[in-house]
């Protein structure tokens, strides 16, 4: 089975988890609020709710329950404290990056196969441990995570793109669609090591979040694992090759 991973957009890292999630939870919060105490008067005797002001947009969490255990690190210098294998999830809680002028922790990818691939920030992250050595340290740690979705990043995608066509002097001639990309080592796309299928998507399809369409069409089952020097065909495209 395909484990989850989190990949940092910026740095194309990917940090993968030891296990699947034990629960996956998606909760939809809709762009509304109660007004606060005095803004408005009800209306009407024996009224049951109060009423609410839309504001449109939202959010959308997901939450994951993931278990760590060193016992199952299937490695000679596997670690004895669990702490540096959960390490990394906690660093992208914290503000790390840059936006505005403010700092605000790093966009991140949740990528399970060809099922998932949401882009946000982790808004919250606690860790429960056991097991614990005769050093004290843990050996097993129970995480609960929360992914607060953000908007694609198409923009920023299309601009990485821009400069690898510069960069490599490869490209498609104005007006017409590609028929293939070739997967760059780098996380990047034109000739070169392992490509992000997302930007190969944004490079043959036009939009990062059309990567399931590319992938099926060329049975790519792990979406990391494109070889570099691949190319992968384009599926044919509003009667365009």
């Amino acid at each position: 089975m395909e484990r989850v991973a989190f990949v940092v957009d910026e740095t194309g890292e990917r940090i993968d988890c030891l296990l699947n999630p034990e629960t996956f939870e998606v909760k939809r919060l809709a762009g509304i609020r109660t007004p606060a105490a005095g803004e408005s008067r009800l209306v009407g005797r024996g009224r049951a709710d109060d009423p609410v002001r839309f504001t449109g947009g939202g959010r959308t969490e997901l939450l994951l329950d993931m278990v760590f255990d060193v016992a199952l690190v299937e490695s000679r210098s596997a670690p004895q404290d669990v702490r540096q294998l959960t390490a990394k999830l906690w660093n992208l809680a914290e503000n790390t990056a840059e936006e505005l002028g403010s700092a605000r922790p790093p966009l991140v990818r949740l990528v399970w196969g060809r099922s998932w691939n949401v882009p946000g920030v982790i808004a919250a992250i606690a860790e429960r441990f056991d097991a614990f050595g005769p050093t004290g340290a843990p050996g097993r740690s129970w995480m609960r995570l929360k992914l607060v979705r953000v908007d694609e990043p198409k923009q920023a995608g299309a601009r990485d793109f821009d400069g690898e066509l510069a960069r490599s002097g490869a490209g498609t001639a104005p007006g017409t669609a590609p028929t293939a990309v070739q997967a760059l080592g780098d996380g990047s796309t034109g000739p070169g090591g392992t490509g992000r299928i997302d930007l190969l998507a944004m490079e043959a399809l036009g939009s990062p979040m059309r990567w399931r369409e590319l992938a099926e069409h060329n049975g790519v089952d792990d979406p990391f694992a494109v070889a570099p020097g691949r190319v992968l065909s384009v599926p044919a495209t509003g009667g365009r090759p």
